[in-house]
This record gives structure tokens, C-alpha cells and sequence, in this order.
């Protein structure tokens, strides 16, 4: 290690990013991968909807409650101490994800695993940006960290394209693929890194139990409320105790001897709005693969590989808007790159909203009428989701690197399960009103309706096993109801993205117009005094 203390110089430099953009893109792909392949897990482990709902959303809500903590715990014991064990954590819940049984208990198998893999993950992503941070000097540290944000950014696209090849196999493999990815990346992390900078003090216990607790009980009461209803007094006790417990931890926080985030980072404008840039992005962000995936399944008809196509789309929306986002942010800052982003996004995800119900198309041709729409959607997210990021490091005046990229990370993870439970809460209750009404015309019982509803996640329609029974006629009525009743209910899910992409562009409004950073994280500890080294 040099002097300034850097974790890797020269040319093991190159070695370490990549060993962490293949570490940290295991944690990003992970956050989408699954939902392109939840109607067959779904169906071969014989899962609930809430239940392979939510082994979508632990992950987020998991990584997201554990991700201050991860970052506290990176400065305590080193970056690239944490990052070696992160790694190492999240190969092993990989492996138990993909060892999940087939029936009695398989939901609380995966839904745990799951939940410990997003954990894993929030300790390694801190440590690894910190890593980043150290290894580089200030005038090339920007373009290590926009190649860092914008390659692990992308794979999130690139999860569910993944996620449809792998699954035509099995779809444990898509767990399984990322025990030779943490292999290379432990190797390169260990050999390129040298010791990092530690802290001394305390983990403050407290915080972390409160904005955990905060964080789940938000998330639970919001993901509830589809099958509770929102007249229910368990989720408003959830929702509440959420509410209660976020606020105390904000009080607690500027009072604890060793917090475990600095709130005064938030001081800054600059700052506050790139973090909730960030989390609302996300909102929009993550479960646009869940709702593709389903609804191309279920409403256009398609196989799991056939509705990466979709995911295609996005994709290539996303990575060749990033490449213009990441160089207008070097030219102008951050808020030419919101308002461009979230005005994109929101255009993009409104023309999908209005084109979901119609389904008199070739869904199986990479060009049809929804193509620019989808990939519209995936530009406008993409043009801004690295860069804000980016912009979160730079204003964080004298804070920490794993406390920045805790809190730039949880916002991510958290407007995601967020977006997950709002949103699929929303589908959800349009979905039972649509169906009711589609089998009622048919002549077919509200009760069964409604259970037809619930089923529904992209398997087979949800119910094939029960319409063979019936009329070929009637089977396929039911079917074409089905498909027909979510493609109306997703609008809601998509017309809330373009919600979410018009609050950004209020955000950009609101940005202040200075240009750049002045100042950049400080190595220091939270006393003034230089942090020391250790491997």
C-alpha cells in the first residue's frame, strides 16, 4: 500500500476491479435474476404466490436492513477483510438457494436462503466500493468508479437475460452459476488487494436493530396489504411500527457514541438528492423485471426464454443510454442527467402502461409495437442509475467509504422492495377485480375467480393443472380471460414507474446547479486521526 494509504496500486489495480465488479455484480444480478424465473420455481417447489413473492423481495428487504450495518462493519475491520467474507457468504447461499426442496417447507427453505443471500451481500458491497475508492488517486478515481457502477449497474439488466437461458436447464442453476463467478473474484480480491484502512470503536447495536426493524416492518405492511386489504389492523400495526421505528432510529442516531451511519452527511442537498434519486429509481428500477416477467408469461404467452426478449430490450436501452448519462455528468453534473433520465423513463413507461392490455401482437419478434416503449423505459433508468450513484460518493463530504456506500446502497435495495410491495399490491387488487369480472361473463363462480387471482404469478397461466378438467372450449376461454385480466392489471404497475421516473425529474428541478463536487471522502476516522492498515 502506498503512503496515502491506496488498498492496490499499479498494475494490480485492474486486477481488483475486476475481481470486485464480478463480486458485486453476483449481488446485483441476484436482485433480478430470480423474477424471469419465479413461475417455475414457483411451480416445481409447489410455492405460494406471496410465497415466491417474497423470496424476490427478502433479498432487497434483507440487503437493504443489513447494508448500514455492512458498512459500519467494513471500516471496524477493513474493506478487504469484509469483502472476502462477503464473498465467501454469498457463494455458500447461492448454494443453499439452489438446494431448496420440492414441497413441505420449500418456502421457508428459499425464502430464508434468500434472505441470508441478501444479508451477504450488504456486507460485501460496502467493502468492495471501499476498496475501489482507496485503490485509486483522486484524478482517476471518477472513471474507476463509473466503470465500477456503470458494469454492475448493467448486470442487473443482464440477470433475467441470464436467468431465461439458465432455467431452460434448471432453474437452480441460476443460483448455482455464482460459485464459479465468487470463486474468481475471492481469488482476484485476495491476490491484487493489499491491507486496508480500519476504524476503532463500536458497532452501535441499536441503530442497526432499529433501521433493520424499521425498514421490514415498512416493507411487510406495504407487501401485505394485496391479500390483508388495507382495511386490515395488522397492516396498519406493521406499517406503523415501521414508521415508529425509522424515526427512532433517526433521534438515536446523532446521539450515539459510534453511530452507524453520520446523518450529517445529508446536510447536502446534492447529497439528499442524489440518495433519493437513487431510491426512487429503484422503485421503478427492480420491479420492471418482476411485472415483464410475468406479464410475459401469463398475458403474451411466452416461455421463460422467449420473455428474455423483453428483458433484451431493456437491456439495450439501459447500457446505451448509461454510456451518454455517465459522459454528460462528467460535462455538466447531475442535474442535466436527472431531468433527461426521468423524462425519458417516465415517456417510456407511460407508452408501455398504454400498450400492456393490447395483446393482438407477434410477441415472439424482437421488433413489435412495444419494443420502443420497453426500451425507452430501460434508457431513461439507465441514463441516470450509475451516475446518481456516482454523484452520492462525491458529496459526501467527511464521511466514510463504507458509510456512503451503505447508505447510497440501502436506498437502492429499499426503493426496490419497496417498489416490489407498493406496486404488487396494486396489481394485485386490480387483478382480483379484473378476473371477478372476466369469469363472472363466463359464468364461472366469483369464488373461483378469486382463486384464480391469487394463483397467478406466471405459471402456466397459474391454473393449467385445474383447466384440464374442463371443456377445451371453456379452457381456453378461462386462459385468454386470465392472460387478458393482468395485461389490464399491470398498467397500474407500469403507469406507477412513469410515477416514479416524473418524481425524478422533480428532483432534477429541485438540484442545485453547482456543477461538481469540491471535496471528496476523507480517509480519516471519525475522531480526526488517520486510520491505520490491516490485511
Amino acid at each position: 500500500m502506498n503512503a496515502d494509504g491506496r488498498a492496490a496500486t499499479g498494475s494490480a489495480r485492474p486486477i481488483v476491479l475486476i475481481g470486485l465488479i464480478c463480486a458485486v455484480s453476483m449481488t446485483t444480478i441476484d436482485q433480478t435474476i430470480v423474477a424471469l424465473s419465479a413461475p417455475t420455481i414457483q411451480r416445481e417447489l409447489g410455492l405460494t404466490h406471496d410465497g415466491i413473492q417474497w423470496a424476490v423481495n427478502v433479498y432487497l428487504l434483507a440487503a437493504a436492513g443489513v447494508f448500514m450495518l455492512g458498512g459500519r462493519l467494513s471500516d471496524l475491520y477493513g474493506h478487504r477483510r469484509l469483502a472476502l467474507i462477503g464473498i465467501a457468504a454469498f457463494a455458500a447461499t447461492s448454494l443453499l438457494c439452489g438446494l431448496a426442496p420440492s414441497g413441505e417447507g420449500a418456502e421457508t427453505w428459499l425464502v430464508t436462503a434468500r434472505a441470508l443471500q441478501g444479508a451477504s451481500g450488504a456486507l460485501m458491497v460496502p467493502a468492495a466500493v471501499g476498496i475501489v475508492v482507496q485503490s485509486y488517486p483522486q484524478e482517476r478515481r471518477g472513471r474507476a468508479m463509473a466503470i465500477f457502477f456503470a458494469i454492475t449497474g448493467a448486470m442487473t439488466a443482464i440477470g433475467p437475460i441470464a436467468g431465461g437461458f439458465l432455467t431452460e436447464w434448471t432453474w437452480r442453476s441460476i443460483f448455482w452459476v455464482n460459485l464459479p463467478i465468487a470463486l474468481v473474484a475471492f481469488v482476484l480480491v485476495a491476490a491484487g488487494s493489499g491491507p486496508s484502512r480500519r476504524e476503532s470503536g463500536r458497532i452501535d447495536v441499536i441503530g442497526a436493530v432499529l433501521v433493520g426493524a424499521g425498514m421490514t416492518l415498512l416493507v411487510l405492511g406495504l407487501e401485505q396489504a394485496g391479500s390483508w386489504g388495507w382495511n386490515s389492523v395488522g397492516v396498519w400495526i406493521t406499517l406503523i411500527g415501521g414508521i415508529v421505528a425509522v424515526a427512532l432510529f433517526l433521534i438515536w442516531e446523532p446521539r450515539a457514541a459510534d453511530p452507524l451511519v453520520r446523518l450529517a452527511a445529508f446536510r447536502s442537498p446534492q447529497f439528499s438528492i442524489a440518495i433519493l434519486s437513487v431510491l426512487v429509481a429503484s422503485t421503478a428500477f427492480v420491479p420492471a423485471f418482476f411485472f415483464l416477467s410475468v406479464y410475459g408469461q401469463v398475458s403474451l404467452r411466452q416461455s421463460a426464454l422467449n420473455t428474455g426478449l423483453l428483458f433484451l430490450k431493456f437491456f439495450l436501452g439501459f447500457v446505451i443510454a448509461s454510456r451518454f448519462g455517465s459522459v454528460l455528468f462528467d460535462r455538466s453534473g447531475a442535474k442535466r442527467v436527472l431531468l433527461l433520465g426521468g423524462a425519458c423513463g417516465a415517456t417510456g413507461f407511460w407508452m408501455l402502461a398504454a400498450q400492456a392490455p393490447h395483446l393482438d401482437f407477434d410477441a415472439g419478434m424482437f421488433f413489435n409495437s412495444q419494443t420502443a416503449a420497453i426500451a425507452l423505459a430501460g434508457a431513461g433508468i439507465g441514463f441516470l442509475y450509475s451516475p446518481m450513484s456516482t454523484d452520492a460518493v462525491n458529496r459526501a463530504v467527511g464521511a466514510s467509504y463504507g458509510e456512503v456506500t451503505a447508505l447510497s446502497q440501502s436506498a437502492r435495495s429499499f426503493g426496490g422492495a419497496l417498489g416490489l410491495a407498493v406496486l404488487g399490491s396494486l396489481v394485485s387488487a386490480a387483478l382480483q377485480t379484473h378476473i371477478v369480472d372476466s369469469f363472472t361473463a363466463l359464468g364461472i363462480p366469483a369464488a373461483a375467480a378469486r382463486s384464480a387471482a391469487q394463483m397467478v404469478s406466471g405459471a402456466d397461466s397459474g391454473s393449467d393443472s385445474a383447466l384440464s378438467a374442463l371443456p377445451a372450449e371453456l379452457a381456453k376461454s378461462v386462459r385468454t380471460a386470465v392472460a387478458q385480466s393482468y395485461a389490464d392489471a399491470v398498467q397500474v404497475a407500469f403507469a406507477g414507474m412513469a410515477v416514479a421516473m416524473i418524481v425524478l425529474v422533480v428532483l432534477g428541478v429541485l438540484y442545485p446547479s453547482s456543477r461538481r463536487a469540491t471535496q471528496s471522502l476523507l480517509p480519516t476516522r471519525r475522531d480526526g486521526s488517520v486510520m491505520r492498515e490491516v490485511a
